[in-house]
């Protein structure tokens, strides 16, 4: 029986840790490092932020590689052992397929331990983490925000949106002015633009814009249409950006993501029923998430060995089909955290069980065959 528990966890461990890395990779720091190397290339940031970036978004994505590679592994294993009638001859020598398994929930249960550390104190503290970094970037090299195509909402009352940019250059720039509620008093429309940094006067970024196009807003009616006022031009206007006010409003802003699950708790009591029910979805979300390893090893078992395949491919297919259905539930729930009549804080608890249900029924019909 040793034999046989190294052998399947040899091969599940080994398989599982290569899906873990393909899809890391793959699905996660490749779009991330796409969106780095603009900033490399283009900005001048240190490789050795850029590697502080990858290390710091390494766990978070972890968290959920490391059940979908689970999965991937126990699927790709064990439809590889009924292809080839391993497991006949197995059973055909009086060992069941529960025995066949147990190294599995082992190591089912060693991932669902390691997604908890991960997911209740190392992905917070990874992303917190990881907010300084930026803080700290944008302190020595500020201009490196304004990225081209993207919208740059880090300054209070203000969006700002650059088509394109090179070095201090701007083309095309939108401003959004808002008010204190968020609610939209003027848009500046500028064919170009320039960017200089104050970093030891007033700490601040100058926006130049020129050819300026306005369109203001009535502040008692922002979103009345028949009160717009466009036609306004500006051939030279110039926005001053307070780099001191966006430190301090990062550094009083602390996200759900980056807080670990003790932070969470004391959290938890606040008055606001919105604000609480999406603290309560986070710390359930986060402990459902540990859990998957476990629901995947239990549903991945019977479908690889009914499925009877051996392809990679076929394996990869069912884990992401297996694990979209999963996160699905999750995606609903976040979406609902700040609807507390939703209860989104059980609704993250669904897929697992839905999973170990279906998981646990289709092993007993399996076992009994």
């Amino acid at each position: 029986m040793k034999i046989l528990d190294r052998y399947v966890g040899r091969e599940v461990l080994f398989t599982a840790l290569m899906a873990i890395a393909v899809l890391s990779m793959v699905l996660v720091l490749g779009n991330v490092f796409k969106q780095l190397f603009e900033l490399l290339v283009n900005h001048n940031v240190p490789i050795e932020f850029i590697l502080s970036f990858i290390a710091y978004i390494l766990p978070f994505s972890l968290a959920f590689t490391i059940p979908w590679g689970f999965l991937t592994a126990v699927l790709l294993v064990f439809g590889k052992m009924s292809a080839e009638n391993e497991l006949i001859a197995l059973r055909a020598n009086g060992v069941s397929i529960p025995r066949v398994c147990l190294t599995v929930f082992v190591l089912a249960l060693g991932a669902c331990g390691i997604c908890l550390w991960i997911n209740v104190d190392v992905a917070p503290r990874a992303q917190a983490k990881m907010k300084d970094a930026l803080i700290n970037m944008a302190r020595s090299n500020p201009i490196a925000m304004f990225m081209s195509d993207q919208v740059i909402d880090e300054f209070p009352h203000k969006k700002i949106y650059i088509e394109s940019r090179d070095g201090p250059q701007l083309k095309n720039v939108l401003v959004y002015n808002l008010n204190d509620t968020g609610d939209l008093l003027q848009i500046v429309h500028a064919k170009g633009g320039r960017l200089a940094a104050d970093l030891e006067g007033q700490q601040q970024i100058v926006l130049t814009l020129t050819d300026a196009r306005y369109e203001d807003h009535d502040e008692k009616e922002p979103n009345n249409v028949l009160k717009y006022h466009s036609g306004i031009t500006a051939k030279k206007v110039d926005y001053a950006l307070s780099l001191r006010e966006l430190f301090e409003k990062s550094k009083r802003r602390v996200g759900l993501s980056q807080r670990t699950l003790k932070q969470l708790l004391k959290s938890d009591r606040e008055d606001d029923p919105e604000q609480r029910s999406a603290m309560k979805t986070e710390v359930n979300k986060r402990l459902s998430f540990s859990l998957a390893s476990f629901a995947f090893a239990l549903i991945g078992v019977p479908l690889a060995i009914t499925a009877h395949r051996r392809e990679t491919s076929v394996g990869f297919l069912f884990s992401l089909i297996v694990a979209f259905c999963f996160y699905a539930f999750i995606i609903a729930a976040n979406l609902l955290r700040e609807k507390p009549r939703a209860h989104p804080e059980l609704l993250v608890w669904a897929p697992n069980v839905i999973f170990i249900s279906l998981g646990v029924f289709l092993f007993v019909r399996l076992a009994r065959k």
